[in-house]
């Protein structure tokens, strides 16, 4: 079994909190979208977003892999950027991800209330490979890809 460590050093433990999650039935190009998105956002603010998503009310700005993918109203105003997608499996697996680290900050006593990401990133997973067999005893593939993701957030004092 490979070792797996965070992708962000931490350097004061009790200022963080960080959470996981292996495996998920999601595309990496969809997961990473998403995890753009609330990098460097409150985490209050994140899970409000992602819930809205869930709900189709607000559009995810698409970036990088948005080949032929349509313009979407309102997205222009908030992100200035028009394309946009509704990643519904994607933000439900991500929230509750951001649950986890919750609780894991509360576990070690952070103020929830206060909590800002500032690292989030989705990586490759393992592929399930599969294949069906065909006429004249060839086969068709058929490969389920899995992405990581993975969450660190900071408690950021008030002023």
């Amino acid at each position: 079994m490979p070792t797996w460590h965070y992708s962000y050093k931490v350097r004061d433990e009790s200022k963080y909190a960080k959470a996981v999650l292996m495996d998920i039935p999601v595309s990496v190009k969809t997961m990473r979208e998403v995890v753009s998105v609330i990098k460097g956002m409150r985490l209050k603010d994140a899970k409000r977003f992602l819930e809205n998503v869930i709900a189709m009310k607000e559009a995810v700005p698409i970036k990088r892999y948005k080949g032929k993918t349509p313009h979407r109203r309102g997205l222009a105003a908030k992100w200035r950027w028009p394309i946009g997608r509704y990643p519904v499996k994607a933000a439900k697996y991500l929230l509750r991800v951001l649950e986890n680290v919750e609780n894991n900050a509360d576990n070690k006593g952070l103020d929830v209330d206060s909590l800002v990401i500032v690292h989030a990133a989705a990586h490759k997973g393992i592929t399930i490979k599969r294949y069906m067999p065909r006429a004249f005893g060839r086969s068709t593939p058929s490969f389920d890809r899995r992405c990581n993701v993975e969450v660190v957030v900071m408690e950021v004092k008030k002023h």
